[in-house]
């Protein structure tokens, strides 16, 4: 154990006075839920718990969860769990040494995965108090060593020895197996299909038939569900082949195909990133995939391969970026919405993705920025972007590529915000929200309101140039100003 009480240190700050209280799942806890790393069953160890939030909500859920920390639960059960929480824990200890040893600590007790959390460097300004150590102490005698983002996931995988994954800024994800490393990294890139329901062999075998369309391929008996693979047992692998063959659209087959290729470069490029590891250690439908639409795992690991090094090539990205259907594409930058950015040219999909791997991708944001004068990725949360004909943008999370340094802006306290135009130009042709927003911006260029476009970038620009033409807002429409 460690955490200081049981190490025989003298604690240098009030790190019981660090501990909130909270209703309902912290953020780090609420992640691991949403990502499948904590489930129904499982077994949880909230190490440093604090005043025992997490486990209380955690065992309303079905999860047998329990909670040590050295002052409010110091008789709490401190035994190994499938999934060991570390939250907020690293950045209140103020001897890095004993910091070490408590993450080390904490992934001894994990059996399957360690949650680690801590806060960022982009709230230094938040915390008043003088520099100590490595962090700040503040007046009240608690500390704060502040990470950046990429930087606890460095810290995490040299501590652990293990290759980890940033779910979310502040949030690192380390895995005692491989195999569950790379069956996250395949869930966030290729979703779950969900299968048909099914509780007859006619109605099966249609589902079987509908999978073969989204993936390019027959399923194997294997990837079934259980209940499933008992309504085709009567039929051989040969019969079920045949069915799917002459029943299925080929062309919607052929774009399965095509779209399934493409995840598994996709998958393979951002593993490499991440650190590539042996065929068998791969998730069984990225298996198949790699049998079914390569001639060999060493032919699809030198096609990811390359299409990882086409992100050094300033030019290919910025051709794929014009190529790209979807996006408005500005002298610096591409800028496409959320819905759309799996339409995008593959090379760019694995930009995004290379970023969220090395730093995490924020949970809220509405529109993806890549720049294409250097490597940086921007997730832009817009809240209202759907209701809102001109959102207004709330923050900005950056991860510099080349540096893998992160910054985040908020501007939720900006009395002059900046805001959007031509909505359209960020969504895909045939989103549903295209038409109003199309037509809202020809009445906008009718009117004159794009006449000065470096004064409307910002809510009062944008509000002086509406009084100028005289026209006013109704939801999606434009009107004369009464």
């Amino acid at each position: 154990m460690t955490l200081t009480e049981e190490t025989g240190d003298a604690w240098q700050s009030e790190r019981r006075l660090t501990a909130i209280g909270r209703i309902g799942l912290s953020v780090p806890a609420r992640q691991a839920v949403i990502d499948q790393q904590i489930i129904p069953g499982s077994s949880v160890l909230d190490y440093g718990c604090g005043r025992g939030a997490d486990v209380g909500a955690l065992t309303s859920m079905d999860v047998a969860a329990s909670g040590w920390d050295p002052y409010y639960h110091p008789n709490g059960r401190l035994e190994a769990a499938d999934v060991v929480l570390l939250t907020y824990v690293l950045n209140i200890i103020e001897d890095p040494q004993e910091r070490r040893r408590t993450l080390l600590r904490a992934w001894e007790l994990a059996k399957q995965s360690l949650v680690v959390s801590t806060r960022l460097t982009w709230e230094r300004s938040k915390i008043k108090g003088a520099e100590f150590g490595d962090g700040v102490l503040t007046s009240r005698r608690t500390f704060q060593h502040l990470f950046g983002a990429s930087e606890l996931r460095g810290y995490v995988e040299d501590v652990t020895g293990v290759r980890c994954v940033s779910a979310a800024p502040g949030i690192v994800y380390a895995f005692k197996q491989d195999e569950a490393r790379l069956s996250y990294l395949a869930r966030r890139i290729a979703p779950h299909v969900a299968w048909l329901a099914s509780d007859d062999a006619a109605s099966a075998i249609a589902s079987v038939i509908d999978q073969s369309e989204q993936r390019g391929r027959i399923p194997r008996l294997e990837e079934m569900p259980g209940q499933m693979a008992e309504l085709l047992a009567h039929l051989s692998v040969s019969e079920l082949q045949r069915l799917v063959r002459s029943s299925a659209d080929s062309d919607k087959i052929a774009e399965g195909a095509r779209r399934s290729t493409l995840t598994t470069l996709l998958f393979l490029a951002l593993e490499l990133f991440n650190g590539r590891g042996p065929f068998s250690c791969l998730p069984l439908f990225v298996q198949l995939d790699v049998r079914a639409f390569f001639s060999s795992y060493k032919e699809a690991c030198q096609r990811a391969d390359r299409l990882l090094l086409k992100l050094r090539d300033d030019s290919y990205v910025r051709g794929a970026m014009q190529a790209s259907k979807v996006g408005k594409l500005t002298p610096t930058a591409l800028y496409v919405h959320r819905r759309a950015i799996d339409l995008m040219p593959i090379v760019l999909r694995l930009y995004e993705h290379c970023a969220a791997i090395a730093a995490g991708r924020p949970s809220e944001w509405s529109v993806l920025k890549l720049r294409h004068q250097g490597r940086a990725v921007s997730w832009l949360d817009y809240p209202e972007f759907n209701s809102d004909p001109h959102p207004r943008l709330k923050s900005s999370y950056v991860v510099d590529l080349a540096t893998l340094k992160t910054s985040l802006i908020s501007y939720d306290q900006s009395a002059n915000r900046p805001l959007l135009h031509r909505k359209h130009e960020f969504l895909s042709l045939d989103d549903p929200d295209v038409p109003k927003c199309e037509r809202l911006t020809q009445s906008e260029i009718k009117a004159g309101l794009y006449k000065n476009p470096h004064l409307i970038g910002t809510e009062d620009g944008w509000e002086a140039e509406l009084v100028r033409c005289e026209r006013a807002l109704r939801g999606h429409r434009l009107v004369r100003r009464s």
